[in-house]
């Protein structure tokens, strides 16, 4: 699914953020990336869906070698993939269940399907209740768990989330996890970049650990530290 092959990004010329990264992610793996703030995690994870290109190296995702994709192929890449940010990046002046239902409109899907699939989506975060409310009159978790419903929506390979529980408490943080857990039970390849120690300790999936940007242990039911 995700295949990084020596992989480095120099920012300004100067400020290396990955150096020498190789790192390949299976269907259905569910991978904790983990380290310091300035480690390299967010760069890394804007590799996986073209929104930072490497200096060096090569990044493969879906069998496609993105440096050699063309700007008309990107979105369609971006179809099959689903990502969750920390601030939620919601639309402010639409309600839950058009925030979730614009990620289909883009795509063209059918009014019925749409329907069918946002119910679906806001169903299984648990906001089939909120779905007038706008992002104003949500929690800072009720937001997040709309962002998931959007990312998941399109029903994505690969579901990449940067931080998705920065700025929720632990109780919060801890249920977000346990949607992506049940996304990727059903299939969904899941990569998260995290500071969250209680959540990757407890589910003991896949940690990648990074600093000053480069693996320095990859293993297969890690903790957050050794």
């Amino acid at each position: 699914m995700i295949n990084l092959r020596n992989v480095s990004k120099v920012f300004n010329s100067k400020v290396k953020a990955l150096d020498a990264v190789s790192l390949k992610i299976d269907k259905g793996d569910f991978v904790f990336i983990v380290g310091a703030s300035g480690a390299g995690k967010s760069t890394l994870i804007k590799l996986m869906y073209k929104d930072e290109t490497p200096s060096n190296g090569q990044v493969m995702v879906l069998g496609k070698d993105l440096s050699k994709l063309r700007r008309r192929e990107i979105p369609y890449l971006r179809r099959r993939i689903g990502v969750v940010f920390q601030d939620f990046k919601l639309l402010e002046d639409k309600n839950a269940w058009e925030n979730v239902s614009f990620a289909l409109e883009v795509t063209g899907t059918p009014r019925r399907e749409m329907q069918r699939r946002v119910n679906q989506g806001l169903a299984l975060v648990g906001l089939q209740d909120r779905k007038e409310a706008f992002p104003g009159e949500l929690s800072g978790g009720e937001q997040q768990r709309v962002a998931i419903a959007r990312a998941l929506v399109r029903n994505p390979d690969i579901l990449l989330a940067d931080e998705p529980s920065g700025n929720l408490d632990p109780k919060t943080s801890l249920e977000i996890f346990s949607l992506l857990e049940r996304a990727n039970m059903f299939g969904t390849t899941v990569v998260v970049a995290t500071h969250a120690q209680d959540a990757v300790n407890l589910l003991r999936k896949r940690v990648v650990e990074l600093k000053d940007g480069t693996i320095v242990r990859d293993e297969r039911r890690g903790a957050y530290n050794y």
